[in-house]
């Protein structure tokens, strides 16, 4: 029995550290896309990056908002007010409020705004401490990427979670960390395999694309991946190593409406001969008494 699809917006950093677009991408992702929640980021860049990775300069100068990586990082940060307020937007347009966490400061700063879930990425997701203090005093789900995780690191963020008995607010994401990923390289079939391993003991499984276009997703949804998470920008051209790998909004929209078919469609006949097709079957269908179609 499929579950109704579920559309994750990750606006991540694509507001470019602006406020105001970031109040229109919820306003677009609730009015206009349709999803279900809208995702955000929040790191502590100095905590997070050595010296050395801050003081560097981005690894790709066109896309950087400032002199070294970690002013770069910084100029993409909200205060965790500023998140409070875009909760608040989320709410007042009917969308879920969710935000990914980066490091302890930025885990303890979400976590006291009681978001329904709270995002784990890849990158972070061997980030143990972390994980143990969300178990211990957050209430709500945790969802966590799998992106560049060994089939050994999955295993020991799962039992971290039973040990905690929070498995079942969690949620795997199948993902595959590259942007954007060529469709070889999706391997959807993880899926299934994570099903195998771990949906008798999360909540759910999930998928996370980092691909382009929307074909992939619904294949995902099929193979019973309840939550699709895509990156959403209002402009692919805009500045930025994240856009290029993101959903405008008609593509967001087309995501929602198109898994929302899908799942209306994914079930049996609930008898022989539907309503719909009797009419058709006395008009078309052969008639063995008089030897020939009508």
């Amino acid at each position: 029995m499929y579950k109704p699809p579920y559309v994750i917006a990750e606006a991540g950093c694509n507001h470019m550290g602006q406020m105001e677009i970031a109040h229109e991408m919820i306003a677009t992702a609730a009015a206009f896309c349709k999803a279900d929640a809208i995702k955000f980021q929040k790191r502590c860049p100095k905590e997070l990056l050595t010296p050395e990775q801050y003081n560097a300069p981005h690894p790709n100068p066109y896309n950087s908002y400032g002199k070294t990586y970690g002013e770069h990082r910084e100029a993409l940060e909200f205060t965790v007010e500023e998140h409070a307020l875009l909760k608040q937007w989320c709410e007042e347009a009917g969308i879920t409020y969710a935000a990914s966490v980066w490091d302890m400061t930025s885990a303890k700063e979400i976590a006291s705004l009681k978001p329904v879930f709270i995002k784990i990425p890849s990158a972070c997701n061997n980030h143990y401490e972390m994980l143990q203090w969300l178990c211990e005093n957050y209430e709500g789900e945790v969802q966590v990427s799998f992106g560049m995780t060994t089939h050994t690191e999955e295993e020991k963020i799962v039992q971290l979670f039973e040990e905690y008995d929070r498995a079942k607010d969690l949620i795997l994401f199948n993902c595959v960390s590259g942007y954007p990923v060529p469709f070889a390289d999706v391997c959807l079939l993880e899926i299934r395999r994570m099903r195998e391993q771990y949906e008798d003991r999360v909540k759910a499984i999930g998928f996370s694309g980092h691909h382009l276009g929307i074909a992939v997703d619904v294949a995902a949804y099929t193979l019973g991946a309840a939550m699709i998470e895509r990156h959403y920008t209002l402009d692919r051209t805009w500045k930025g190593t994240d856009h290029a790998a993101s959903l405008e909004p008609d593509g967001v929209r087309k995501l929602v409406r198109n898994l929302k078919a899908v799942y209306e469609a994914l079930k049996l006949k609930p008898e022989e001969i539907l309503p719909i097709e009797m009419e058709q079957r006395k008009k078309l269908k052969y008639r063995k008494d008089c030897g020939e179609a009508t």
